[in-house]
């Protein structure tokens, strides 16, 4: 565990851009040497995250981890000796968690086991079969079409063996033990956008909170393989982020030039939604879905059961830019130094906001006799003073939960009109302002 009182460097995008280009070439999976070369280089930059190993066969949740596979080499051999793909030349060019094979085909029975998008002809997919065994290559449509009648060897030099799943997380302890959970994965081979920006943008999270003087949360950290990595950590980890954590967020796709998104918890109105929700508005080109767009470890955590309080905060969302799950999301063309820095910021603002605006909580149990204090007026009518229902509405919306720019837009009232409303609360005992906590008791003295 870090002191968030250590110095620890800071990464701008050009930081972590340059830090993609060390990762880009490791033959990352849910499980092998890629993934934990990964992190090992994640392990320079926060030399306080912990890398762990689940064996192969252990069960978390309803899954069970599967067996590590490597790849060693691959190669397609054409009618006339020359070598049609290589793995080598890209680590998309294979069916992620192929097994081995040694065979000689006719093209037309080969066809069933290659991979290309004829909607884009120049790219190479991403494809795997990580629970069911299979074997294949992927290549660009133009060279699927240029292939000729004839014989074709494929070969795939991998294994499938029982070994372990790697996954890495770092806590750095605040002034409370609630936390705020960051979550994001390590196993995609070679895709910019989709796999290196979310590790790249809470690398450079953690080291900004690490260079805090102080923070009020605990921070806890997760780089894990996507969906079995996510499983396995909240098997492992359950209790401690039920009882702990009290706002989390999944980084996916936050490194592109284009869109701002927000994807809401399960719940859609928690602390952390609205604070994204402020903090993306204030931007152009943005985009926002409910849970029902979900699609990455936002399903894990915030699923029944577990029911982390998480959102997932992106550029532009997974599916929804067309370089998605191909060789043209590359660390060029689509992941850029000011889209990694737009992609920090973003995070860096909800969490700062997290940090600084306090939530509002009653001391009193029920709603209070704001008579005897003078704040209710005195003669019964039919209609109440407009300013009584709005010191009602502050009391009833102080549950913990709510800070007062919540309050701001739920009761559609000027902050010049509620600042004063609630310091006179505050002034009465009615009301105290906190961080959010799971602790927190509405309707007790603080």
């Amino acid at each position: 565990m870090m002191n968030p009182t250590d110095p620890a460097p800071v990464l701008d995008g050009k930081a972590m851009h340059a830090l993609a280009r060390r990762l880009w070439p490791l033959h990352r999976s849910i499980t092998g040497e890629g993934t934990r070369q990964t992190l090992r280089i994640l392990h320079e930059v926060l030399p306080g995250l912990s890398i762990h190993e689940i064996p192969s066969g252990t069960q978390v949740f309803d899954w069970t981890i599967p067996d590590e596979w490597t790849m060693r080499s691959a190669t397609l051999t054409g009618p006339d000796g020359e070598v049609v793909i290589d793995y080598a030349d890209s680590n998309l060019h294979v069916v992620g968690y192929s097994i081995p094979v040694d065979v000689t085909l006719e093209l037309s029975d080969l066809q069933e086991h290659l991979h290309s998008i004829p909607e884009q002809p120049d790219a190479i997919p991403y494809v795997t079969s990580y629970y069911n065994p299979r074997w294949g290559f992927c290549l660009t449509d133009e060279q699927r079409q240029g292939l000729r009648p004839g014989s074709y060897r494929a070969v795939i030099d991998s294994s499938l063996e029982p070994g372990s799943l790697t996954y890495a997380d770092l806590v750095l302890a605040g002034e409370s033990t609630d936390e705020i959970f960051i979550s994001t994965y390590v196993c995609h081979p070679s895709l910019a956008n989709n796999e290196l920006s979310g590790p790249l943008v809470a690398t450079a999270l953690a080291s900004y909170i690490a260079s805090l003087p102080r923070h009020h949360y605990t921070y806890r950290f997760a780089f894990t393989p996507e969906s079995i990595g996510a499983i396995a950590y909240a098997d492992r980890n359950l209790e401690v982020l039920r009882k702990n954590v009290v706002a989390a967020i999944n980084l996916s796709c936050i490194g592109d030039d284009r869109a701002y998104t927000y994807l809401a918890s399960r719940n859609g109105n928690l602390r952390i939604d609205r604070e994204a929700k402020r903090a993306i508005r204030s931007r152009e080109n943005v985009r926002e879905y409910t849970y029902l767009g979900r699609g990455s470890d936002e399903r894990h955590y915030g699923a029944p059961g577990v029911d982390l309080p998480m959102i997932s905060l992106m550029r532009s969302r997974y599916a929804d830019y067309p370089e998605y799950h191909t060789s043209l999301d590359d660390l060029d063309r689509v992941v850029t130094p000011t889209g990694l820095q737009g992609g920090f910021d973003l995070v860096r603002e909800v969490i700062d906001a997290m940090e600084s605006e306090p939530v509002l909580v009653t001391t009193v149990r029920g709603e209070p006799q704001l008579g005897k204090r003078g704040l209710y007026h005195t003669v019964q009518k039919k209609s109440t003073p407009e300013d009584v229902m709005l010191r009602t509405n502050v009391l009833a919306y102080a549950d913990g939960h709510h800070t007062i720019h919540d309050m701001v837009e739920l009761f559609d009232a000027p902050l010049s009109t509620l600042r004063p409303m609630v310091d006179e609360l505050i002034d009465h005992g009615l009301v105290y302002e906190m961080h959010e906590s799971r602790r927190v008791s509405p309707g007790v003295p603080a």
